[in-house]
């Protein structure tokens, strides 16, 4: 280029606007000549824009064009543009002025654009062609000085200064040149006739046309005249308009006629028959038109293209046979017709964001063209989501995709958002592109229980480790952040930890009993769950689980009165003169189950005289005379009475119950001596047994664990006694009060009896009183 002699100049123009959206919009113009070599600085955009180098590689800045046709390239390194390949600016623009290259520096993180636009500047790098290298005339040797004759027009690729500038002919003794202006501007090349011709001297003339252009160095081209002198013809030919209209509309099919002109010649004969020729037209132009030669009519041969080529202009010639011609020119409008659709390019865009992304955040930026003009150019665009995400336009080609509300993975975990953008013509075309956009989930709900409150039922003396119910939580999160997991808060029941009573599974929610427990010792208590989501920072709730235990039947009745003790007897004394109805005694037994397990019912097992002692009263236990006493019953009577509760199976005790039938106390000693003498002997002769078989029958291994057998079982006794909430038994006194007035039992007294070895009867010696038994 330097030894072209040709100046580069580069114009920066900046304009910088900030928008609502925090998205950066600037423009910069930088000029170029063509013909530069790959890699030839183009200039600083990161000085130009005041953007730092590392903006830049952050924001990932690339060049963006419509077409995909990148003549220019970012260098992220050093914040410059630089030529990404050679630019013939006559093949990119044409004839057109200014020449530019117009695209977008994009940035992300946040997402910014800034238009750049670079001009192409002109090179003398084309030199002036003509349509055809030779020109043939034929002229007629009565031509007058001064007739002129219209020259075939060079065209020159160039523009500007390096446009064709002038025409030289040689030789220039017979014919000069002249310039003749048309009305749109442009000039005719004439060859004026400066001397008459003479056939008889010169049948051929050769001249030579030179075209030469503004440029530096300058360039030339040429074209050979080869004229043939002929017999007097003196009228050219003469159109009927110097300049014709037509219209024609893109996009037209070929054949169609586009317009017809006409040229009349006053000659006769062969000299007055006319032929039409294109003699000039633009580049451009070359390969769409022609003309009939006879019928002047043109019609269309290629394509036009409005977007690319709005008018024509051709110069069309009209010759005779005689050499001697007239021109014309056909202007050629172009119709622009609705037959492009909006152009939709994806600028920049993102596949993902966070349910928590904030209202306003941008999610794609898209550029919107149309090629056509007018109305069939003019672009709405819409979104077939409008409650989520807003189309905004930023500018007039621009579109921003932005969040118009929040966004709940939940409520939906990915968008399909159509952008659908119609043109105003008529139809109207649209286009549209479908943009998928993925929610990823935060951990924003935490884990909800099924129930506000769980109640849950196990059976006492269970086996440690039972599954008693299953708490259930759900997460509407996703992956990890809606893994729930189950924690036991700490509490404690009875000054004891939760965790000694039950567990559970941090999986699953399932609930163990860790202890078998024991309805009389607790029956129920209650602890809190937490359900917790494997987010972060984790989420979690709460909720109650009462544990209800329900009672079997494993405890019997316990006799509370009569008390059954080994040293001394204990009598229910009846006179014999009791009525029937007489209250002997009431049997009193608690049972420390629960419901029917501790109904407690009373039955009279065995009586020395069932027809004289029942239980009247089955569920209190009262013990009278069904009978008259009379003097022939037996002063001694035994009762046995068993007390069974009402559970399933029942359990049952046993209690004995001795009367003595008798007016004075000295009666009942008498008899009941030998009753003592007898049960001791029964006694000590069983205890003997029983010793004997379990010496004999048990090791000594055997005889330590029945040991700690017994000591836990009495351990247990106690505690249960202690914990149990039992209800209170009334004492009965001594002087226990005849409830039905037929009788009272006023006192019961215990002697001590000595007595020889050989005799059964001996003195008595009465000791302290000590009681009711």
């Amino acid at each position: 280029l330097s030894s072209r002699g040709i100046t580069t100049r580069r114009q920066v123009l900046l304009f910088i606007s900030v928008l609502s959206l925090s998205t950066v919009y600037g423009q910069v113009s930088y000029s170029i000549p063509e013909e530069m070599a790959k890699g030839s600085f183009v200039g600083n955009i990161a000085q130009d824009l005041g953007l730092d180098v590392k903006r830049l590689k952050s924001g990932r800045a690339r060049v963006f064009t419509r077409d995909n046709t990148a003549y220019i390239e970012l260098n992220r390194e050093r914040g410059i543009l630089l030529l990404k390949e050679r630019i013939d600016r006559e093949a990119l623009c044409g004839q057109m002025t200014p020449c530019a290259l117009h695209f977008q520096i994009l940035l992300e993180n946040p997402m910014e654009y800034y238009s750049i636009t670079v001009e192409i500047t002109d090179i003398n790098d084309n030199p002036p062609t003509f349509i055809t290298s030779e020109g043939h005339f034929n002229i007629s040797e009565s031509v007058l000085s001064g007739t002129a004759f219209i020259l075939d027009r060079a065209t020159d690729l160039d523009v500007g200064e390096n446009n064709l500038k002038a025409y030289t002919l040689k030789p220039s003794d017979i014919f000069s040149l002249k310039m003749n202006n048309q009305g749109d501007g442009s000039k005719n090349v004439e060859m004026v006739l400066n001397a008459p011709l003479d056939r008889e001297k010169n049948e051929q003339l050769y001249l030579v046309l030179t075209a030469v252009d503004g440029g530096e160095p300058q360039m030339t081209g040429t074209m050979q005249i080869h004229i043939n002198v002929l017999d007097a013809n003196d009228n050219a030919p003469v159109f009927t308009q110097p300049v014709y209209k037509a219209f024609i509309k893109e996009n037209s099919p070929v054949g169609t006629v586009v317009a017809t002109v006409t040229a009349t010649d006053a000659d006769d004969g062969s000299n007055g028959k006319i032929t039409y020729s294109i003699s000039a037209m633009p580049y451009h132009a070359h390969g769409i038109f022609e003309i009939n030669k006879g019928s002047g009519e043109v019609t269309l041969i290629g394509k036009v293209d409005y977007e690319k080529t709005r008018n024509f202009q051709i110069n069309i010639r009209a010759s005779d046979n005689g050499g001697l011609s007239g021109s014309c020119k056909l202007i050629v409008d172009v119709i622009d017709m609705n037959d492009n659709s909006p152009d939709i390019h994806i600028m920049s865009k993102t596949n993902v964001i966070s349910e928590d992304a904030k209202s306003n955040t941008v999610v794609t930026m898209i550029n919107v063209e149309d090629a056509d003009s007018s109305e069939n150019g003019k672009v709405q665009c819409n979104i077939n989501d409008n409650n989520t995400f807003l189309l905004k336009s930023t500018s007039e080609k621009i579109y921003s995709l932005i969040t118009d509300s929040d966004v709940d993975r939940e409520r939906a975990s990915e968008y399909n958002i159509t952008v659908t953008c119609s043109d105003e013509g008529v139809p109207s075309l649209s286009s549209s592109v479908t943009l998928t956009l993925q929610i990823t989930d935060v951990n924003d709900n935490p884990p909800v229980f099924e129930k506000t409150s769980y109640e849950a039922y196990i059976v006492e003396n269970n086996t440690p480790g039972l599954s008693i119910f299953t708490v259930k939580a759900t997460d509407t999160d996703w992956n990890q952040n809606a893994r729930v997991s189950y924690i036991l808060e700490d509490s404690s029941i009875n000054g004891v930890p939760v965790s000694s009573y039950v567990s559970i599974s941090a999986d699953n929610g399932v609930i163990h009993a860790v202890r078998s427990f024991d309805y009389e010792q607790i029956k129920d208590f209650q602890f809190r769950v937490k359900a917790q989501d494997g987010g972060s920072p984790p989420l979690s709730s709460n909720v109650t689980v009462k544990i209800m235990i329900l009672d079997q039947n494993d405890n019997p009745p316990q006799v509370l009165y009569p008390v059954q003790t080994g040293g001394s007897l204990v009598a229910e004394m009846v006179p014999r003169s009791a009525d029937v109805g007489y209250l002997v005694t009431k049997v009193v037994a608690v049972d420390v189950d629960y419901g029917q397990n501790a109904w407690l019912s009373y039955k009279l097992q065995k009586a020395t005289d069932r027809a004289l002692f029942e239980v009247v009263g089955l569920q209190n236990g009262e013990i009278r005379t069904i009978r008259q006493v009379t003097d022939k019953d037996a002063v001694k009577q035994r009762l046995t009475v068993i007390v069974e509760d009402n559970g399933q199976p029942s359990r049952s005790a046993t209690v004995i119950v001795n009367v003595a039938v008798a007016d004075s106390f000295p009666e009942v000693l008498s008899e009941f001596t030998d009753y003592t003498h007898d049960k001791e002997y029964n006694d000590n002769l069983t205890f003997y047994l029983v010793l004997a078989l379990a010496v004999v029958s048990f090791l000594f291994i055997t005889c330590l664990v029945v040991i700690i057998s017994v000591k836990v079982y009495r351990w247990r006794q106690s505690r249960i006694l202690y914990h149990s909430n039992l209800p209170v038994i009334p004492y009965y006194p001594p002087r226990y009060s005849d409830t039905l007035g037929t009788g009272t039992l006023p006192h019961v007294y215990n002697y001590e009896v000595c007595r020889t070895t050989d005799s059964r009867k001996s003195d008595c010696k009465f000791g302290r009183r000590h009681g009711l038994w």
